[in-house]
């Protein structure tokens, strides 16, 4: 053993690793079953999937699959708000929300389609998750009633919040 500060090195004694001991549970999974989990969708918009929604087609599947939890405008319920709060994230009391937090538009599109509806999670289609990721930025003033969303426009779409992520420096 060596003393601190005598400038003698410690050695230490390695043992080496226990064998890996295989439990006989589980399979390898097929290129399919990992296609079907690679459904990641990048704030810039890669990953997004071929297809589109509209605000009205989102107001329907809201209404049937969203409002219990999220409530009728989006600002009420069990759930998270996801509308509203613009302008409060200087608050004491920030209201974080889809229109006032949120970066990036296709990363609520990823949202969605992983993890709602809370119930029964990623049993919406592509279309389907367009539809309510359009609604759910109409609820926030961020498009319009007639917007169609798709790869592209989701994408092109500037967030409130956009530049109030910044990397930390060090």
């Amino acid at each position: 053993m060596a003393l601190a500060g005598t400038g003698a090195t410690a050695l230490i004694a390695c043992t080496p690793a226990a064998p890996v001991q295989r439990l006989g549970l589980g399979q390898t999974p097929s290129a399919g079953q990992i296609r079907g989990w690679d459904i990641d969708v990048r704030a810039d918009g890669a990953g997004l999937p071929a297809g589109s929604g509209s605000v009205a087609q989102g107001r329907a599947i809201y209404g049937a699959r969203c409002l219990a939890c999220h409530g009728a405008n989006g600002e009420r319920g069990t759930a998270p708000r996801l509308a509203g709060g613009q302008g409060t994230l200087a608050d004491k009391a920030p209201v974080l929300t889809v229109g006032s937090y949120w970066p990036y538009a296709p990363t609520l599109y990823d949202y969605i389609r992983r993890a709602m509806p809370q119930d029964s999670p990623q049993s919406l289609t592509v279309d389907e998750v367009y539809a309510v990721t359009a609604y759910t930025l109409h609820l926030n003033g961020i498009i319009g009633a007639e917007a169609v969303l798709d790869a592209a426009s989701l994408a092109a779409i500037r967030m409130p919040n956009r530049e109030g992520f910044r990397p930390v420096m060090q």
